[in-house]
């Protein structure tokens, strides 16, 4: 397949082929029968973003549910925190195997297992139950296994995209994860009438859904050809670029050259145990793209925006909006909104550029927190009902304006850096 020397191993490449320069031709998508298949193929992979935007923003709704704060015996301060917090938790925890599993089992295998974590946790939520400790410890699962998957899908959506489509692609995975907060906000809104524990049984229930529909499709999808070239399968993995980047042609010259360069660059990792994660910290532009990583990451958690993920009943009832059903709708409005900003800055993060995006989103957002932050105080004094008004407006234009970053970039950034903390180290093996 990969030459016609009957004296290549399997996987080679000639040496002239092994080093030719990939240079990326732009090719228009949805006129590429290859491509067009594989890109049909990639709402399963983004599924993983969207199960985890429903994971978790579901509390935020349910919260606005008297039969849910009844059942749970109205929890709030350190308890209701605990509620919110044991989810991200468990996504912590998943951190030091996800990876490793990725990598070992390949990436549908690993989003796999995450899915099933989330089944589990599901069922442990729903379950009759005599106290919160269930509904905490699958809380605590759901977490687990949504990271678990996290993790592997992203990953696939890289390895498999065509070079030309990546950072657009990566950019708008994390977007979806509106999609999931949209899913989850508008069930709410249709149970929050219901009088009985059903009310927030089924919305808690209905997790299972993408996770369900995802762990049925993963399948008839290709593994990452990059994945496969490390385990030494390499007819494998030729034949998914041959199938999706060049319509089955074998003998394209991009697909070999993209062929090469995955292979080149497994080799140099072979070196990686020997320089130890400390590699990464040992040239002045890796400990800068790190900081960066940490940084991005950081700042996507701890920008006001878990305010609203996870306490939007406590604000509304704070500006005096104290109706469940008035809350759900203004939850569903909210997603709605909040996705519609993302899925279009995510379309043009190659043509406007991360600095820009990020600088924008950044001021914007310090100035509706502080109108926010004010107007807030305002209402607590004297009870002003345009000053209640305004917070919801608010609300509006902060995730409004991050969504011309957090969402998307989160991923598509942190992939670009380390990218190219890996060309860093490759060029420093290779001296």
């Amino acid at each position: 397949m990969l030459g016609d020397s009957s004296s290549r191993k399997d996987g080679e490449l000639d040496y002239d082929e092994s080093h030719v320069k990939l240079e990326i031709p732009q090719v228009t998508w949805y006129k590429d029968p290859g491509l067009r298949k594989l890109y049909c193929l990639m709402p399963i992979f983004m599924l993983g973003a969207t199960t985890n935007g429903y994971d978790g923003s579901l509390l935020n709704g349910l919260q606005t549910m008297v039969p849910w704060r009844a059942y749970f015996g109205d929890p709030n301060g350190s308890r209701l925190g605990l509620f919110n917090a044991i989810q991200n938790v468990g996504g912590l925890a998943s951190v030091f195997f996800a990876g490793y599993v990725a990598d070992r089992l390949g990436r549908r295998l690993g989003i796999a297992i995450g899915l099933s974590f989330i089944f589990l946790g599901v069922i442990l939520q729903v379950i009759p139950q005599t106290d919160s400790g269930l509904f905490i410890g699958g809380r605590f699962l759901v977490g687990f296994g949504s990271n678990f998957s996290q993790v592997s899908c992203p990953m696939l959506i890289m390895e498999l995209a065509h070079p030309a489509h990546r950072g657009p692609l990566t950019t708008m995975y994390n977007t979806l994860w509106y999609l999931g907060s949209i899913i989850a906000a508008w069930t709410v809104f249709g149970t929050v009438k219901y009088t009985t524990n059903s009310a927030w049984r089924i919305p808690v229930g209905v997790q299972m859904l993408m996770p369900g529909i995802q762990f049925i499709l993963i399948w008839i999808c290709p593994e990452s050809p990059r994945w496969l070239c490390a385990k030494d399968r390499h007819d494998e993995a030729f034949a998914i670029l041959a199938k999706y980047h060049a319509n089955g042609n074998e003998n394209d010259t991009f697909v070999r050259a993209e062929f090469a360069e995955i292979q080149g660059t497994i080799q140099l990792e072979k070196t990686m145990p020997q320089q130890g994660w400390f590699a990464l910290l040992k040239t002045p532009g890796n400990r800068k793209r790190v900081l960066l990583i940490v940084l991005t990451c950081f700042f996507s958690q701890c920008s006001g925006n878990g305010l609203v993920s996870y306490y939007l009943h406590d604000i509304l009832n704070s500006v005096g909006v104290t109706s469940s059903y008035q809350q759900s709708l203004l939850n569903g409005g909210l997603q709605l909104w909040s996705f519609a900003v993302a899925i279009v800055m995510a379309l043009f993060v190659d043509k406007i550029g991360r600095r820009p995006l990020f600088l924008t989103a950044g001021i914007g957002m310090l100035v509706t927190f502080t109108i926010w932050t004010a107007c807030s105080a305002v209402y607590a004094q004297n009870g002003s009902g345009a000053a209640g008004k305004v917070v919801i407006v608010m609300i509006f234009f902060f995730y409004g304006i991050a969504g011309f970053a957090w969402p998307g970039l989160t991923v598509g950034y942190v992939r670009q850096n380390l990218v190219d903390c890996g060309v860093d180290i490759q060029r420093r093996l290779s001296l």
